[in-house]
């Protein structure tokens, strides 16, 4: 496997590990970036874009699902940035439907931090279409009580949390958050990140792989668990597979927590605003103080859906059980099958991860983690 791009010097020990990851057959093609002051230090790729051998180019796009919860958190903040948006206020001040069932106490802070107790869809969805249909999902989350007191526990959003960030931000805006971050984000910063991906650029989707599952129970993050709990409940409201990036339906639809298309460098660049006080290259996304409002911790315990010990922010979190910590001023997400982001505010520091190949893991899994110890080792 012959990696391609640039790995400045002092930064090996990331190629060194992004190398490994298919040295040990856990890719089948991946890209890895990293940015300091803005610059990119390391832009590597290398593999295959899907089993036919078709190879990985610079601008292969793939699926990264949850890390796109970074880019819908990023729009939620320069709204609050620019005073359009205030966290503390009830979601139901923006979306007064949202009241309903018991929910006008749930905040927009809630949202923000998976402590909102609506943490998938009641009644379920029966079709990955309706998935698709955002007046219909606003409805079916307005509808609903909470699973829970809201504010008293989290329970990871997996899907859901998007689809309330996009109705808040349409009841502000008039704009769909695909076509608002589009405008406001991607295009201002040139970044390849897509919400929402046209037809015209299908030709460069990298083809996921779906993961392998093994045993007849039910686990998640290797506890088991039963079909009537909240987690499962949760994460089977959507009838949603690994498949469905392939097709044409789920590329053009807005599914803001788990729907972006991108590379390494996009989202290393995106985060590279908010590492570099919220400018980059003259753009200004948001102030350096509407920033570091993403480092406030909103919730630390045991999640309901993932099972594990959660510490989270506004819009990215700090811990996920002993897998992926932080310290002080840094913060992340990942996505299912693998992707990760990371960005360090007091280093100035951001890191991406995007891969084909999924492994079953809900939130990144350990070849992420090690780009991003091979990160902590240059500097």
């Amino acid at each position: 496997m012959e990696v391609q791009g640039i790995c400045k010097p002092g930064f090996e020990a990331v190629r060194d590990a992004f190398e490994a990851n298919f040295a040990e057959g856990l890719e089948i093609g991946a890209a890895a970036a990293v940015t300091v002051d803005g610059e990119f230090v390391v832009d590597i790729w290398g593999g295959d874009a899907d089993t036919d051998g078709t190879p990985w180019q610079r601008d292969t796009i793939v699926n990264v699902y949850s890390t796109t919860k970074t880019m819908a958190a990023i729009c939620m903040l320069m709204l609050a940035d620019r005073g359009e948006l205030d966290f503390d206020a009830p979601v139901a001040q923006y979306w007064p439907e949202f009241a309903q069932n018991g929910k006008e106490s749930v905040l927009v802070s809630h949202v923000m931090a998976h402590t909102a107790g609506v943490p998938g869809f009641d009644p379920p969805l029966t079709t990955i279409e309706q998935l698709y249909d955002l007046e219909a999902v606003a409805d079916n989350l307005a509808a609903q009580a909470p699973w829970w007191q809201p504010g008293t526990a989290s329970g990871y959003h997996a899907i859901s949390q998007g689809n309330l960030q996009g109705e808040i931000l349409y009841r502000i805006t008039g704009r769909r958050m695909a076509d608002w971050f589009r405008t406001e984000v991607a295009e201002p910063l040139g970044a390849d990140f897509w919400m929402s991906v046209p037809a015209s650029e299908d030709h460069r989707v990298g083809a996921l792989v779906p993961p392998v599952f093994s045993g007849d129970k039910l686990t998640i993050n290797g506890q088991d668990v039963s079909a009537d709990s909240i987690a499962v409940r949760a994460l089977l409201s959507a009838p949603m597979t690994a498949t469905e990036p392939a097709t044409r339906e789920w590329r053009a639809a807005e599914i803001p927590a788990a729907g972006g298309f991108g590379n390494a460098r996009s989202v290393a660049r995106i985060h590279a605003a908010l590492a570099c006080s919220g400018t980059l290259d003259g753009v200004r996304l948001m102030s350096e103080a509407g920033v570091r409002r993403a480092l406030e911790e909103q919730t630390d315990g045991i999640d309901q859906v993932l099972m594990v010990r959660l510490r989270h922010g506004l819009g990215f979190g700090f811990q996920l059980g002993e897998t992926f910590t932080t310290e002080p001023g840094q913060m992340f997400w990942g996505g299912w099958g693998g992707s990760l982001a990371a960005i360090d505010l007091d280093a100035r520091l951001s890191v991406a991860y995007v891969m084909n190949r999924m492994d079953a893991d809900l939130m990144g899994d350990m070849r992420g983690r090690r780009i991003a110890d091979a990160v902590r080792t240059c500097l």
